[in-house]
């Protein structure tokens, strides 16, 4: 419930277009999940998981958005503390040439 309510709090304050889409982390308790989603349409625009390749998922992410010409985005920690897995993927999307 207090999830809830951080999440709909950072949601209200963040959004994303075409250029400069939101990525939002998910965490289940197996595998992380990255999306970069353009709010204005309300569509997917990339998508990367842990599923397949843990080690390059985030390269794998990266390589998509930048053929869709994409170098800046805002990214949305779901009400996630900013720690952890959180944290190293958000520094890996810093390392690999996005700008937040």
């Amino acid at each position: 419930m207090k999830n809830e309510l951080i999440k709909r709090r950072i949601r209200a304050k963040i959004s994303g277009t075409a250029t400069v889409p939101r990525v939002v982390i998910f965490r289940s308790n197996k595998y992380l999940y990255l999306q970069a989603i353009n709010d204005e349409k309300g569509e997917t625009l990339a998508a990367g998981s842990e599923l397949k390749d843990k080690e390059n998922m985030v390269k794998i992410f990266v390589k998509i958005l930048s053929e869709k010409k994409i170098k800046k985005i805002v990214f949305d920690r779901a009400g996630y503390q900013y720690h952890g897995n959180v944290k190293k993927i958000a520094e890996d999307l810093r390392k690999n040439g996005l700008e937040f």
